[in-house]
């Protein structure tokens, strides 16, 4: 049974409503507009309306943003979302298929960070006396510049 006094849920948001129920920023919403991340309809006072399946879109965006995912690859994945609907279980099923290797290669590459920032990770210094173990004569330069090990090369063959 609902109160007299309990909020009408709408089908539309206003910019201060989505920020309130997402967290973000109104400022952040605009961005995220201007960069084409999220939509709304203007009224005839010209104000800002979001469809409430923005909530889910502005929820994907923050946690995109913090594992890492550059504005670009997120503005490719809501791009596999339909337009004029709300996407369904199905559609984010195959948004988050897209990442899936990304990610993966990702939690591989943040382990090896984790597992083996204290030791040789394949910079060329050698002034670690690990370093000089593990990287003898410096062979990871043989893989290329940087730090090799961290990299997470696959085919890797000297570092």
């Amino acid at each position: 049974m609902v109160q007299e006094n309990s909020p009408r849920i709408t089908k539309e948001l206003t910019i201060g409503q989505l920020a309130e129920r997402s967290g973000v920023a109104t400022s952040a919403l605009r961005f995220y507009e201007e960069q084409g991340l999220i939509s709304s309809r203007r009224t005839t006072g010209n104000q800002r309306r979001y469809h409430r399946d923005t909530l889910r879109r502005v929820a994907f965006i923050r946690v995109s943003q913090n594992v890492g995912m550059s504005l670009q690859a997120i503005h490719d994945a809501l791009d596999r979302l339909p337009e004029g609907r709300t996407p369904d279980r199905a559609d984010w099923a195959d948004l988050s298929a897209f990442w899936r290797a990304d990610l993966d290669a990702r939690i591989g590459q943040l382990t090896r960070l984790r597992d083996d920032l204290t030791e040789c990770i394949g910079c060329g210094c050698l002034s670690l006396e690990s370093c000089m173990l593990a990287n003898p004569y410096d062979i990871c330069a043989r893989e290329g510049s940087g730090p090799r090990r961290l990299l997470g090369d696959e085919g890797r063959t000297t570092c």
